[in-house]
């Protein structure tokens, strides 16, 4: 078993059920500061690095000790524990409307989240690929290859997992290129998609512990940066393929102003994700394969990741909170196309 990717949902269980119970902790100087990142699936080895490079810079800035846990599943189902009681002092979630609904539900921090830190709260971008077998039996190049008779596609549950979002809007706005915008071409393009996906997993790691150590499915649709990491973790098994398009996905990050207010974290949490600004974070989102937001920094990733087109939400998709009424929500195209499966 790959320990660097199969984290047990037991020990996920035990960090949020302490994290619940976590009392108010001082701010710097103070021994005993601790902050919980509620994060989504494919992160985990990126804030490893981050949390002990900030948790240096910390210390050496303001004294005393710090400790930092992170808690990490699909953004969609990371989203509603923090909601149910959670107690976050961050969170990394996968797209922003898995922040909003943390404002709309349950008022843990201000509607303007975004505009507390630069690029509206996203540090690093990355966006989907396909993970294929070595040799890409199937010859599966584009998204129009996903539908094949035969094919089996892995990825995870958009009603849970924030990766599985961004799979269904790529794939839905290739398709609408392809079909020239006719929109029932579209809808059979992506039932077709859905039809050959065996399982949906609740979030991107369930769906890369699918592929890569259970060995189905012929390519999964991936995280860039999770892509990458199949790649190091199963040397010579998988390749990765950048499809003619795909989507810009801005991962963003949020205090959670309420919680924090209760712990006495603010300034620590606040400090955490303007870190993530930094040259020193800005390399190591590179060094995990995702895009850096400094342009010069990113310069020395583009051999590994390389550009391509991309659309957006905003402007293909009207902003996350259209998107996910439109698509997502209980009764959206998502459930129509699911359910004639």
């Amino acid at each position: 078993m790959k320990t660097t990717l199969i984290t047990t949902l037991l020990a996920t269980s035990v960090l949020a059920l302490t994290a619940c119970k976590k009392s108010a902790t001082p701010e710097a100087g103070k021994s005993a500061l601790s902050l919980l990142n509620v994060s989504y699936d494919p992160t985990r080895e990126f804030y490893v690095e981050i949390n002990e490079a900030f948790k240096k810079q910390w210390i050496a800035d303001n004294g005393g000790s710090l400790e930092i846990k992170q808690s990490h599943g699909g953004s969609g189902k990371q989203a509603r524990s923090v909601i149910d009681g959670l107690e976050a002092d961050v969170v990394t979630l996968a797209l922003a409307g898995d922040i909003d609904v943390l404002n709309r539900e349950a008022k843990l921090l201000p509607a303007d989240w975004q505009a507390k830190l630069p690029d509206n709260s996203a540090p690093y971008t990355s966006t989907i690929v396909f993970v294929v077998r070595k040799g890409n039996p199937k010859a599966l190049k584009d998204w129009g290859d996903l539908v094949n008779e035969g094919v089996q596609v892995i990825t995870p549950n958009p009603k849970t997992s924030g990766g599985a979002r961004w799979n269904y809007l790529a794939a839905w706005a290739w398709a609408e290129k392809a079909f020239d915008k006719d929109q029932n071409k579209v809808l059979d393009y992506i039932t077709r998609l859905y039809k050959n996906v065996p399982v949906l997993d609740t979030g991107a790691r369930g769906s890369t512990t699918t592929f890569a150590q259970r060995k189905i499915g012929d390519v999964f649709l991936s995280w860039e940066n999770e892509a990458y990491l199949i790649e190091k973790e199963f040397p010579g098994e998988t390749e990765v393929v950048y499809p003619s398009l795909s989507i810009l996905a801005e991962p963003p990050v949020a205090v959670i102003e309420t919680n924090t207010a209760k712990h006495g974290t603010t300034g620590a949490a606040t400090a955490y994700l303007k870190f993530l600004y930094t040259d020193e974070a800005q390399n190591l989102a590179g060094k995990h394969f995702y895009r850096p937001r400094n342009k010069e920094i990113a310069k020395k990733f583009v051999d590994k990741l390389p550009s391509l087109p991309l659309v957006t939400v905003d402007a293909d998709f009207g902003g996350w909170v259209n998107a996910q009424k439109t698509h997502f929500d209980d009764g959206g195209t998502f459930d129509k196309i699911y359910s004639a499966k």
